[in-house]
């Protein structure tokens, strides 16, 4: 189990360093259509989108929160906070409370933040550049680490709250809860709870049937070609939930592999059989784009690859189960069912 969970924690930190990685967006390099005849539509502007004035509340503190390491942290004060992940980060201005948020983790690139000190690089946290910043409050997740500076920072006393990770649609409201709990504005969380999942409840009422009666197979690849590295993604990669929601079929999970990720073979995705492909749109550029990925052995062979039907999302976005899932979740249903009736 230990082994298990150093695993986990490596890989996490490789997908998170993939949204800073790569250059560029390559928003021109991927495509959803059969026949990929079409470049992907350019990535709409990367902004949090906070709620209505009339919903911001003032946090009503002190709180006395349970963090998801098992710890009591009473939080007196939300006037300096640091999340230490984008996705942390983005619940917390999507709140409306991003004026007081004095630093950010490396993946937290949407435009609000973009200005920000970095004191978080894949879970890399520096305890140093943390307090040099005197937070009133920090929110990790369960993999931030490393663990000596998560205890620095405690051990400064500064309250520091763990947010469970999500992987699934089911997790977004929790985690949103949590946050918000954590910065005294409960009843804020309410309503960002429920505009994220009126918004998610209305692009799964537009996903069309699939004209075959069938669920497309999507694998879920993550590449970082200036790093070799090139898996697919299985029942715990955190893709399966989504690709339901999209009317899909996660072609990893579906082939029998149970955790999260493998790495890619030809023999694995001959098994997966998938009809289109799921990329971050950076992994997507660090190969060379379409034409870079389907000289992956393999890719080339397989349903999504004779039809060069690939579906790229921004990397910072496309499994974080925040606010902006509502997007996500249209792009990916946009793009996996374009050109079909």
């Amino acid at each position: 189990m230990r082994t298990t969970r150093l695993l986990a924690g490596a890989l996490i930190s490789v997908l998170a360093l993939s949204g800073c990685g790569g250059g560029g967006d390559g928003s021109g390099s991927g495509s959803g259509a059969k026949g990929g005849a079409a470049p992907s539509a350019p990535a709409a502007v990367d902004r949090a989108e906070p709620l209505a004035a009339r919903d911001i509340a003032a946090p009503h503190l002190p709180t006395t929160v349970d963090s998801a390491d098992g710890r009591k942290v009473e939080v007196a004060s939300a006037e300096r906070i640091v999340p230490l992940s984008g996705s942390l980060s983005e619940i917390v201005f999507s709140l409306g409370l991003g004026g007081h948020v004095v630093a950010r983790d490396v993946t937290a690139t949407f435009e609000q933040a973009a200005k920000l000190p970095v004191v978080t690089r894949a879970h890399d946290v520096s305890a140093e550049s943390v307090l040099s910043l005197k937070p009133t409050l920090v929110l990790a997740e369960s993999t931030t680490g490393p663990a000596e500076a998560i205890g620095q920072i405690r051990a400064a006393g500064i309250p520091l709250v763990v947010v469970s990770p999500a992987k699934t649609l089911a997790d977004v409201g929790r985690r949103i809860t949590a946050v918000a709990g954590s910065l005294g504005v409960p009843g804020a969380g309410q309503k960002l709870t429920a505009r994220t999942e009126e918004r998610i409840s209305a692009v799964r009422k537009g996903v069309p049937a699939p004209p075959d009666g069938k669920k497309p197979r999507v694998a879920f690849l993550y590449l970082r070609g200036s790093a070799a590295v090139y898996l697919l993604g299985g029942a715990d990669s955190g893709a399966p939930s989504l690709l339901a929601a999209a009317g899909a079929a996660d072609a990893g999970e579906a082939s029998g592999l149970r955790k999260d990720f493998t790495p890619l073979t030809s023999e694995a995705l001959v098994k997966a059989a998938p009809d289109a492909i799921l990329v971050m749109r950076k992994g997507l550029t660090s190969v060379g784009g379409i034409d870079g990925l389907l000289k992956i052995p393999g890719v080339a062979q397989t349903p999504a690859g004779l039809d060069r039907r690939i579906v790229s999302i921004d990397d910072g976005v496309l499994l974080n189960y925040g606010p902006r899932t509502d997007e996500v979740l249209k792009s990916l249903v946009d793009q996996l069912y374009k050109g079909t009736k």
